[in-house]
């Protein structure tokens, strides 16, 4: 085995390494897809002669040259959407808000009473804002669901009011169960209260752009507030939103 294909080798190792090790505490389509391809790579790495055999038997006849290449065209067409998402992620988490902009927090799932690691990450940087725009208000908007003894809202609130954020800028949304309906339902809220106007979304940065996507078909107004993602878990995350994004749209 050639150093390069070493190297191969060892990529494809430590990123299935990467997928697999969240997957006991996150199983997802993310960790699915991401174990999958870094396999092929590790396996690419191993037996590249047999495999460069096999491409050479299939492109000396008529049949095989055709599946090699529409297989190309297909990966081709993946990676394009692949970086087009990826541009629309990373761009959505640069449009930060002005000044004392109303927020939104979108709840991830909760342990018992106590936040999960992704919730706990957005709630920091939910409290980081709110104690840099101390006039801005804030939505804490999830449901209660299976395995969890509180709403995330509720849990939300406690986190933030301990902090020393006062309750009386935190306003609460316990019905909603996906990105749809934390934008709906905190959006009424926010009729109810008088605080129409522009939102910023405090979320996980890979999912900034679905949620401001959902904002706009609503026709809110919204800006980003990112927290920032254990990286142990952020590839995972990050190739699940990929079809997320994909399913949204279609």
């Amino acid at each position: 085995m050639s150093r390069l294909h070493i190297v191969i080798t060892a990529i494809g190792a430590i990123f299935f390494l990467w997928f697999a090790l969240p997957s006991f505490a996150i199983f997802s389509i993310g960790s699915v897809t991401g174990m999958a391809l870094s396999a092929l790579v590790v396996f690419y790495g191993i037996f590249y002669q047999r495999v460069h055999i096999f491409l050479n038997f299939l492109w000396r006849n008529f049949a095989g040259k055709t599946v090699l290449i529409c297989m190309s065209l297909f990966l081709l067409v993946v990676a394009l959407v692949a970086l087009w998402e990826t541009v629309k992620i990373v761009g959505a988490a640069m449009h930060h808000p002005p000044e004392n902009t109303t927020a939104v927090v979108l709840g991830c799932s909760v342990k018992g009473e106590r936040p999960s690691t992704v919730l706990n990450e957005r709630l920091k940087a939910a409290y980081k804002y709110l104690s840099e725009n101390e006039k801005a208000h804030c939505v804490l908007s999830g449901g209660q669901g299976p395995g969890e003894d509180i709403s995330e809202a509720e849990c939300m609130y406690r986190y933030l009011t301990e902090k020393g954020i006062g309750p009386e800028r935190l306003l609460k949304e316990d019905k909603s169960t996906n990105t749809n309906e934390n934008l709906k339902f905190s959006l009424d809220i926010l009729k109810e209260q008088g605080l129409e106007g522009p939102i910023t979304i405090i979320t996980s940065e890979f999912h900034e752009y679905r949620a401001n996507a959902a904002a706009e078909k609503l026709g809110i107004k919204s800006y980003s507030t990112p927290s920032h993602t254990f990286f142990l878990y952020l590839p995972t995350f990050y190739v699940r939103e990929l079809y997320g994004i994909l399913y949204y749209m279609f």
